[in-house]
């Protein structure tokens, strides 16, 4: 029987290994410098984190642990956003793994519960991650009321000052990021998307490269926003319809994504949880 750790681990392997996912990095899709074989190294090398997460946390220092492993590759960042995401469900699932004799399923109120208990030292631990591995991310509102996560272990005083806790910190970024927003909205979009890869039909690749599609056409990709603009990031959602509609061909908008740095990052996290969640719920591979 596989542990946490293996079902987070493997999440993060089934979720590369999936394919066409348009403008994401899979077993028959590349860019020039972030390839296949870096996300299998940065999954491999998230490991301990993900341990720790399954033994119940804390969340900030399990993040930092999966992030600092992640990072151990030449292609840069890999999974930071899936393990952001995943880190949290992973320490939900150990807690509902407690009582042997009767488990509790994972749940968006239970994974919630674990976001409302992060405390400052948590907020400090995903801060401190930053350190080890580049991510994109667009300069912060002035109104901001958390500091920039580009300070990274910088920001340590500042959070300690205002008692911001890892829940105040994705709050702030809710409303502009799709992984801050399942902090705050009980992960709601991962467990649709672990209910989508459930009830879908043959491999689980293909089920996951289904559910990604769906989840794309469905709203915009703040990652795309992030490394384009929100007329791209339309775009994509629009074209991702038109290939569930028929209308294009997802294999060759897979290329032109790839082609154009057109790369849905935030979809593909969502993927990862959803993943995880269902493996946890039972799912075979």
């Amino acid at each position: 029987m596989r542990s946490i750790a293996d079902n987070a681990q493997l999440a993060l392997l089934l979720e590369v290994s999936s394919t066409p996912k348009p403008g994401n990095v899979d077993r028959e899709h590349e860019y020039e410098d972030l390839r296949f074989e870096h996300f299998i190294t940065g999954g491999v090398g998230a490991r301990r984190g993900l341990e720790r997460a399954a033994t119940g946390g804390p969340v900030g220092d399990a993040f930092e642990q999966a992030i600092a492993g992640m990072s151990d590759q030449s292609g840069g960042n890999t999974q930071f956003g899936a393990i952001l995401l995943m880190t949290p469900l992973a320490v939900a699932a150990a807690q509902t793994h407690g009582d042997a004799d009767l488990p509790r399923p994972l749940t968006p109120e239970n994974t919630s519960e674990v976001v409302a208990e992060t405390t400052v030292d948590d907020a400090v631990g995903f801060y401190r991650a930053f350190e080890h591995v580049g991510v994109a991310v667009d300069d912060p509102p002035e109104d901001l009321g958390a500091p920039d996560v580009r300070h990274g272990a910088d920001a340590e005083p500042a959070l300690r000052k205002r008692g911001l806790t890892l829940e105040d910190v994705m709050a702030e970024s809710a409303d502009v990021d799709g992984l801050a927003a399942e902090y705050v909205n009980g992960f709601e979009r991962t467990f649709a998307m672990a209910e989508r890869i459930s009830d879908g039909t043959g491999p689980v690749t293909d089920r996951a490269a289904s559910a990604f599609l769906e989840a794309l056409a469905a709203e915009i990709d703040t990652f795309v926003v992030t490394q384009h603009d929100h007329e791209t990031a339309e775009e994509v959602r629009q074209r991702a319809q038109a290939a569930l509609d028929g209308a294009e061909d997802v294999s060759d908008l897979a290329t032109e994504f790839v082609e154009r740095g057109i790369n849905p990052g935030t979809t593909a996290d969502l993927v990862a949880g959803g993943l995880f969640v269902a493996l946890e719920g039972g799912l075979e591979v």
